[in-house]
Order: C-alpha cells, then structure tokens, then sequence
C-alpha cells in the first residue's frame, strides 16, 4: 500500500471515529411485534434450508418462491437470481448472497472416510468431532466430522491437515452406495433458534438475514414511486471469492450508477471482544460500512444516506470492520459502493448472533433508498 493509500485510510477511520454512534440507539417506532415475527417465519426458512457456496440452488428457490406477482426473475449462466424493477437512470443495485460457508468432498478414501476442503473462510475446528450432513444428489446423509489425530498440538484454531468425515463405512464402495460422491457439499446440521423476544441465533445469518431483508423489502416496494431502474440481486459463491458477483458486476451493458451490497455487519459487541473496533451494538438498528478489508465508501455517499435515514427517524450506525461484501467487483469498474447490513455476533460460526429487530429496520432502509434514492 502506497504511503498515500495509507494517509486516506487513517483519516477514513479518524472520521468514522466521528460518527461512528452517530444515530445509535433503540430501533424505531415503526418496529412491531407482527413484524419482527414476519422477518423470523421467512428467515427460519432459509436458515434452514441448506446451501454451501457452490450448490446454492435450493435457497434461490425459496426466494424465487416468494417473490411477488410482478417479478420477472431471471437466473444468469453463473447461477445468480436478478430481479429488476422501474426504469431509467440512475441504476441502483442491491446484492445479498445466498450461500453459507461449509465443506466439499475432494476423495473418498479407501477406508471409507471422506477428504474435505473448505468453501469460505471459517476455523474447521469449530466443526471437529461434531455432527455433519452430505448434501447428496439423492439427498442428505448424516455423518461426523473427524477429530484431528492429535488433539494436543496447539494452537487448537489450527485447521487440521487432512479434515475429513466419516458417514459410519468402512470402505469406499459401502460410502458411495449410500449416494456420497465427489464434489458433494457438506455442512453440519441447523436450526433457527429464538432467544427472548427479539434475539435468535443459528448457523448462515451471513447472508440469510440479508437475503431474507432484500426479499421482504421486494415484497413492500411501490412501484410507482420508482422514477429509475433498480435491480436486486441474490448472488451466488460470494464465500468463495466474489465468484457470482464477479459475473454480476462483469455483464455487459451494465454499469449501475450505485451498487449496495446487503450484508453482516461483524460485530465486536460480544463479551469477550475489544471494543475498540468494529463495535456495533446488536438492536441499535443497521449498520452502514464506512470502511472495510476491501472497500471505503466515498464520503459523499455514506454522508447522503446519513440524511436519508435521519430524515426518516432510521436508526442507522455507522461502522469499520474486517472482511468484504459483493460489491467489490463492482468497485474496479469505478461504481460506488455504500455496504450496509446488520451487526452480527460470532461470524462463521454455528452459533451466529442477531437482534430481529435490525433486520426489520433493515428491511425498511432497502425499500427507502430504492424509492428515494
């Protein structure tokens, strides 16, 4: 990184120090009960219908499924659903992936076992010794991830060499009668679960709840208060490099004034994490990513989303982490990139973390900047 690039990214964190609890605070009057029930029924189903990067194909049918009587949905070569709405410059584009991070058989062994690499970025440790399910051509079969040979050699985040499952065989013929094959995708088994009254947790938040915001604001949008194009965009394999969002971005003809990636916000507001960084508490509404691993929003951009959502009493925090979004592609064409999602505990991990009631808020802050912005 040049020393300029450095200088830009210092003062870029010195002013969202400045803002960063900016329009922090409890979630908006317009969050009911009847709504943050209406965000879990959805969520619930697309938590916990299953889909690692790569085999996507059943989660894009769920929202295909729900998508109102006036979408035209469209499914492009790489697997990617597009739904497209008004006309008109400027175009805007929303894009929230619909894949989870998870395993994919390479061999099967001799013995039976099954040789895994990783789709994504996540610790496989957190998955050791745990149950696991083979999403087969015929459908799922159960298993067990193995433990490491050695479980004493530190450090315990390690990735094992060699990660492999077992689906109770003793040899390659027995595993392969029961429907297992190479490039089958492997997860382990999940469940939405509620905490409390606003609070759930489960595996694939990142990027259910993001696709599940996109859906619902699709479903509330007028129509006739579209005086440009906006297109929304369930991508595919953005765990394993941007692969649909590439195709997205790279498709002719297409150069969106804006794009907006709708993604986990990850969170330092847990107990055990500084705070320091990356801090956004959970139901203090969405998150605006003014900085990330990939990506800074230009400032006249966050800044006019600021207003919008200040003018229309939205709660809206604002916010630097690690990671990136699908709108990288999109960046090295020179498009805008104003990410905004919701704060996310425990990322890449069976037990991921959120407040409903940001995803509703969320929800609301879609259908605003396709309508007004």
């Amino acid at each position: 990184m040049s020393m300029n690039a450095k200088r830009h990214v210092r003062l870029s964190l010195a002013w969202l120090t400045l803002l960063i609890f900016w329009a922090g605070g409890r979630v908006s009057a317009q969050v009911t009960p009847d709504r943050v029930e209406r965000v879990a029924e959805v969520l619930e189903e697309l938590i916990e219908t299953y889909g690692v990067s790569g085999d996507e194909e059943r989660v894009r049918d769920v929202v295909v499924r729900q998508l109102p009587e006036w979408a035209e949905p469209e499914i492009d070569d790489v697997g990617n659903l597009w739904v497209r709405a008004g006309q008109g410059d400027p175009v805007v584009v929303f894009i929230a992936h619909l894949d989870e991070v998870g395993f994919q058989i390479t061999e099967i062994l001799a013995d039976g076992t099954a040789q895994l690499r990783t789709r994504g970025g996540f610790y496989p440790s957190l998955w050791e010794a745990t149950p696991a399910l083979i999403h087969t051509g015929a459908g799922p079969v159960p298993a067990i991830f193995m433990p490491r040979d050695t479980v004493a050699d530190p450090p315990a985040r390690r990735p094992p060499d060699g990660f492999r499952l077992s689906a109770g065989t003793a040899t390659r013929a027995a595993t392969e009668a029961l429907g297992i094959r190479v490039g089958d995708t492997v997860s382990n088994p999940k469940e939405f679960v509620r905490l409390g009254a606003t609070r759930a947790t489960a595996r694939s938040f990142d990027d259910r709840a993001g696709s599940t915001a996109q859906l619902l604001a699709v479903q509330a949008l007028d129509l006739d208060a579209l005086d440009h194009e906006v297109i929304f965009i369930w991508s595919v394999q953005e765990e394993a490099e941007l692969v649909g969002a590439g195709v997205a971005a790279d498709a002719p003809g297409f150069t969106p004034a804006r794009v907006h990636a709708i993604d986990t916000f990850v969170s330092s507001a847990a107990p055990i994490d500084r705070q320091n960084f990356a801090y956004a508490p959970l139901g203090s509404g969405p998150v605006a990513r003014g900085v990330d691993s990939s990506s800074v929003t230009p400032r006249a951009v966050l800044d006019a989303f600021l207003e919008l959502a200040e003018g229309h009493a939205l709660p809206l925090q604002v916010g630097a982490t690690n990671g990136g979004t699908d709108g990288t592609p999109f960046r090295d064409w020179g498009v805008p990139h104003m990410p905004f999602g919701w704060p996310l505990r425990y990322s890449h991990s069976p037990v991921e973390l959120i407040d409903l009631e940001d995803v509703v808020v969320l929800v609301d802050l879609i259908k605003l900047v396709a309508e007004e912005w």
